[in-house]
């Protein structure tokens, strides 16, 4: 375990946060890389998945990269089984449609 210094803005974000979601302000902080380190490790991901990812990890018994990388494969496993099917009966999410360039 090490001490990180932050701003003290952050420290009140964290503060604050903390107390509405009933966590003490180490925790937060930890909840916030977790979420930070996942968005940039796996930008394809949203909130919802990676928060998906964390649940998985802790089942397995915690959270680490193996543990992730497990939980992201079988998260993906469903879409990569019928890739025509899915793409035939479904639109793309709006997400999709902006990254290609489509209007929002």
């Amino acid at each position: 375990m090490g001490i990180v210094k932050i701003s003290d803005l952050m420290h009140e974000n964290l503060r604050v946060a903390g107390n509405a979601l009933s966590r003490s302000i180490n925790a937060q902080a930890e909840h916030w890389m977790r979420i930070g380190m996942l968005a940039e490790l796996h930008p394809a991901l949203d909130h919802r998945e990676i928060c998906q990812v964390l649940i998985r990890a802790e089942q397995a018994g915690g959270f680490d990269l193996a543990t992730i990388s497990a939980s992201l494969s079988s998260l993906a496993a469903p879409a990569l089984s019928t890739p025509s099917a899915a793409s035939a009966t479904s639109a793309p999410s709006p997400r999709t449609a902006r990254k290609a360039g489509a209007p929002a």
